[in-house]
């Protein structure tokens, strides 16, 4: 499997996930809900993952997965460890900080990021989450797409 990861783009230039990603500051991703939701459990170390920014329909970067941690039902103290033990490769704002503090969460680390010269163009389909599941990238490029049925989300 293959991973499209979508990127906050709030903050300036250079500060924002993407930036943070290609100029190896941010070398692990973070994703947290109130219950397991995708990719809890479902990336593997060894896949490929692709980044783009929200609100750009380009696919600008990948790098392969290194580690994965999976957690459910953390305490408090437990999610504020772990994104505190971890934040020399989130890289976290205080707001996203707030906004990953969940009770279950999914920690993606990654290395060999490459910037992708010539950009994929993304074809975006109805509503899609912000971590897409896929058998190779070229699903979701427009030209070679094919209808996204969340087959490859499911738990």
């Amino acid at each position: 499997m293959v991973h499209l990861v979508y990127c906050d783009n709030t903050g300036k230039k250079g500060e924002r996930v993407l930036d943070k990603i290609i100029n190896g500051t941010k070398t692990m991703v973070v994703r947290g809900a109130a219950g397991r939701k995708i990719p809890h459990s479902r990336v593997f170390e060894g896949e490929t993952v692709y980044f783009m920014e929200k609100g750009t329909a380009l696919i600008a970067a990948f790098a392969t997965v290194k580690s994965v941690q999976n957690y459910v039902k953390l305490t408090e103290d437990e999610i504020a460890k772990i994104l505190d033990n971890n934040q020399n490769k989130l890289n976290l704002t205080e707001k996203q900080k707030e906004r990953w503090h969940k009770k279950c969460l999914c920690l993606v680390e990654f290395d060999g990021v490459k910037e992708i010269e010539q950009p994929l163009l993304f074809d975006h389909q109805g509503n899609m989450d912000d971590w897409l599941i896929l058998n190779k990238i070229e699903d979701v490029v427009v030209g070679t797409s094919i209808p996204y049925n969340y087959e490859n989300s499911k738990f």
